[in-house]
């Protein structure tokens, strides 16, 4: 029999009381990250990568890095844009079914492949088949969309951020 530890319910950590200094750089830094991220949604976007289309590369990676907190965020921002609970579900096992794009399949292999370095490289095949479907600006939008999130799930995962508070903003 396997057991198991139970979630926990509060933070793990007060990283802000605890640290205020790095913390307010921290701050900076995702101010900083935030005009990063809204320049390159826009730079996607010109690029012509769909936001629905990142969502699913953000969920992807958290789902391999285990970050619940950004699952709950990213899950209900895809919702948000239309997302089908369907795929949401069954993003895991999305080499298994029918319900993703080829443009999509690429680009969750060169997340897992970004997500998965420890394993060595991102192989040139997966790198191929992205040029395949996407230009250079497009793969440089999804690998840094790959990036920033598995810099987010390491800082919540740290910090067992606790999910279930955040809302997506309201669509405009």
């Amino acid at each position: 029999m396997t057991t198991t530890t139970p979630a926990r319910t509060t933070a793990r950590l007060d990283l802000k009381g605890l640290a205020p200094e790095v913390s307010a750089a921290m701050g900076e830094l995702h101010r900083a990250a935030v005009r990063a991220a809204r320049a390159a949604v826009r730079a996607a976007r010109a690029a012509g990568v769909e936001p629905e289309l990142l969502e699913l590369v953000r969920i992807r990676a958290s789902q391999l890095n285990g970050c619940a907190f950004c699952l709950d965020m990213h899950t209900k921002d895809a919702r948000a844009q239309g997302e089908t609970e369907q795929r949401i579900h069954t993003l895991g096992a999305w080499r298994e079914t029918p319900f993703f794009t080829e443009r999509e399949r690429a680009a969750l292999a060169l997340a897992e492949a970004v997500t998965s370095v420890q394993d060595g490289q991102v192989p040139d095949e997966v790198y191929a088949a992205a040029r395949e479907v996407f230009d250079e600006p497009q793969v440089t939008a999804v690998i840094w969309a790959a990036v920033v999130i598995n810099a987010y799930n390491r800082t919540a995962i740290s910090a067992r951020m606790v999910p279930g508070a955040y809302q997506p903003a309201p669509r405009s």
